[in-house]
């Protein structure tokens, strides 16, 4: 499909957000992804010209809109350097990684980085829509500078009573601003104690390759069933 860049924001360090035109009959379902494709670029790598992305906007959002850490990339040098009204082109949307129909099961999301992008749609989706859904959103970063949404996330449960957050924070002693939140790695002891039944709920995991297959051992040895455990790696290009 056909679209064009409407423009670009700074979410956090090192983390930028681009929003495009939304075509007309294009439909997704929070949490899905799309691959984004660059027309006639500047300049390419062994890459190529495309990349898949999470839609970090909710499918009632007037516009389309990605999320990305900023990585020295021909890619991302390129999408960077774009101005509004630049034609680009995606196909999708893909994946599986959304809400289920049935609300009986809690449902944690565990967050890693710009993995947030998905559970952010979702996040924000239940909340405008008053889905029954029991979510917590557990969301790592190393400082709250590099936490992309986090204010927005941090007001979520004031507006949907079904949805907690709990946001922690891995190299406070590098950070310039204040965090009363978690510390630490998401592990088993932090689960544990912001979940009632944390054996039995729904998993979804996304960020970095090595922190999923971390957190989908480390559910596995709490004993959740492998069924139970749904994931997306981000690899950061």
């Amino acid at each position: 499909m056909d679209t064009k860049l409407i423009g670009h924001d700074v979410v956090a360090e090192g983390t930028m957000l681009f929003r495009f035109e939304k075509p007309e009959g294009f439909t997704y379902t929070a949490g899905q992804s799309i691959d984004l494709l660059l027309i006639d670029p500047p300049e390419t790598d062994a890459e190529g010209d495309t990349r898949a992305f999470t839609l970090a906007s909710a499918p009632d959002d007037t516009h389309l809109a990605i999320a990305t850490r900023m990585r020295d990339t021909a890619f991302k040098r390129v999408l960077k350097s774009m101005v509004p009204g630049t034609p680009m082109r995606f196909e999708g949307p893909f994946g599986e990684l959304t809400l289920p129909e049935q609300p009986e099961r809690p449902i944690v999301f565990l967050a890693g980085g710009i993995g947030i992008t998905p559970f952010y749609s979702m996040s924000r989706y239940a909340t405008t829509h008053s889905l029954p859904h029991q979510i917590t959103l557990f969301y790592s970063n190393r400082r709250p500078e590099d936490a992309a949404f986090l204010n927005e996330l941090l007001t979520l449960p004031e507006r949907n009573p079904n949805f907690a957050l709990v946001g922690t924070m891995t190299e406070m002693e590098k950070s310039a601003q204040e965090w009363a939140g978690e510390q630490g790695y998401i592990d088993a002891t932090m689960l544990k104690q912001h979940l009632a039944d944390a054996e039995n709920a729904l998993y979804y995991i996304a960020g970095p390759i090595g922190m999923v297959a971390a957190l989908r051992t480390m559910l596995n040895e709490m004993g959740v069933k492998k069924e139970s455990i749904r994931t997306e790696e981000f690899t950061g290009y």
